[in-house]
């Protein structure tokens, strides 16, 4: 279930060039003046059949040739923030709504709209209180290029298959496994002593094991840890004994919490790829098996106090963005914010760091201080609008 960053324009201009709407692709001449019409045709592509973002490209006439028209006038138009509230005020089952973004494109010197409604395991998206004709509890998909009607509701082998996508009965062994780490309470230990495998006692065939890596070394998060020594793991995620992921794990505060270990990047101030002219930084995205399996070992430890803290202060330093696009978004917001990354902050805001031997700790202290920058521009990022 890859999600798309930025949309290129080749492929809108190969689904327009087809002349003719499909399963996952809708032609509107302009923006919905209907906001009922819109909320369905959102509902729509987020139950599509062919398990896949789904787009909306607004600015096409398809009464004139499909020829493109500039929508920058429209005085409908919508942004992405748009969106999100006006989901955010319906009742959906569940409480899960669709998570969409619009992004603009030129073609033909023309300014087009894509309204791009993410591919999700959360299917049948459905209301639980009626909007204006689009009814509670219809679920409505769409077949080839026509949507269900919103007085109908889906047929019945569509709206199974929409359950099985959300139960996982569709996906790869990975895919799926990162829907069983959300119910860590069925995860049972293997009854060896020596052990670090646990299984999933519905399906023991999927299992998780953690094992030393061999590696050492320090990370800046460590330094925030009443114990910062460092402790190094594999997680390795087994589909009838074959490995289907590893990922890194660390244990922290002498491991008194165990967890997935971040993923690491760096924003670049210049044009050029330079460390020196940067700031390097921690982070999970929440759609990604990293972040299932830090989230699943944080669930294990809801009532140990120390665990807690430990887990409390590593987030301290750990970005965690919606998806993917979030952070291509957030990325682009601190390169604007360069000045506020002019040195180390002053050492009241820093844990203490000692010297160890062999390591630039003026480097560790830098990353810790930018961390924290980070965590202050990612709340104004999020509240700017």
């Amino acid at each position: 279930m890859k999600k798309n960053i930025f949309i290129e324009s080749n492929e809108i201009i190969k689904l327009i060039a087809l002349k003719q709407e499909g399963e996952y692709w809708d032609f509107k001449k302009e923006w919905h003046q209907d906001n009922a019409v819109l909320l369905h045709d959102i509902i729509c592509m987020a139950n599509n059949l062919v398990d896949r973002d789904a787009y909306i490209i607004i600015g096409v006439d398809e009464e004139n040739n499909h020829n493109v028209c500039d929508i920058t006038t429209d005085p409908n138009r919508k942004t992405t923030q748009n969106l999100v509230d006006f989901l955010r005020e319906k009742r959906f089952s569940g409480g899960i709504r669709p998570k969409v973004y619009v992004q603009s494109m030129i073609l033909d010197a023309m300014t087009v709209d894509i309204l791009v409604v993410l591919n999700n395991f959360n299917t049948p998206f459905f209301l639980t209180e009626s909007y204006h004709g689009v009814f509670a509890n219809n679920i409505y998909t769409r077949v080839m290029d026509t949507n269900t009607p919103k007085n109908q509701s889906a047929d019945i082998g569509h709206v199974e298959y929409l359950w099985k996508k959300r139960f996982g009965l569709t996906s790869t062994p990975l895919e799926r496994v990162q829907l069983l780490l959300r119910e860590p309470e069925n995860w049972l230990s293997s009854p060896e002593e020596t052990s670090m495998i646990e299984f999933y006692k519905f399906a023991p065939e999927y299992t998780i094991e953690h094992i030393q890596a061999d590696r050492d070394g320090y990370e800046f998060y460590l330094f925030g840890q009443a114990d910062s020594r460092p402790r190094w793991y594999d997680i390795n995620i087994k589909y009838h004994q074959t490995l289907i992921a590893s990922i890194g794990g660390v244990g922290l505060d002498g491991a008194r919490f165990f967890t997935a270990s971040p993923q690491s990047n760096t924003i670049c101030f210049g044009h050029r790829f330079d460390l020196d002219n940067g700031v390097s930084y921690k982070y999970f995205n929440k759609d990604t098996l990293e972040y299932a399996t830090y989230e699943y070992y944080l669930m294990k430890i809801r009532a140990r106090h120390e665990a807690q803290i430990a887990n409390r202060k590593y987030m301290d330093c750990i970005l965690v963005f919606e998806s993917e696009l979030e952070k291509v978004q957030f990325e682009i917001y601190v390169r604007e914010k360069q000045d506020r990354f002019t040195g180390i902050l002053v050492d009241s805001y820093l844990p203490y760091i000692p010297d160890i031997k062999g390591y630039r700790m003026e480097a560790f202290k830098k990353e810790y201080s930018d961390s924290i920058v980070l965590q202050q521009l990612l709340h104004e990022f999020r509240s700017r609008i």
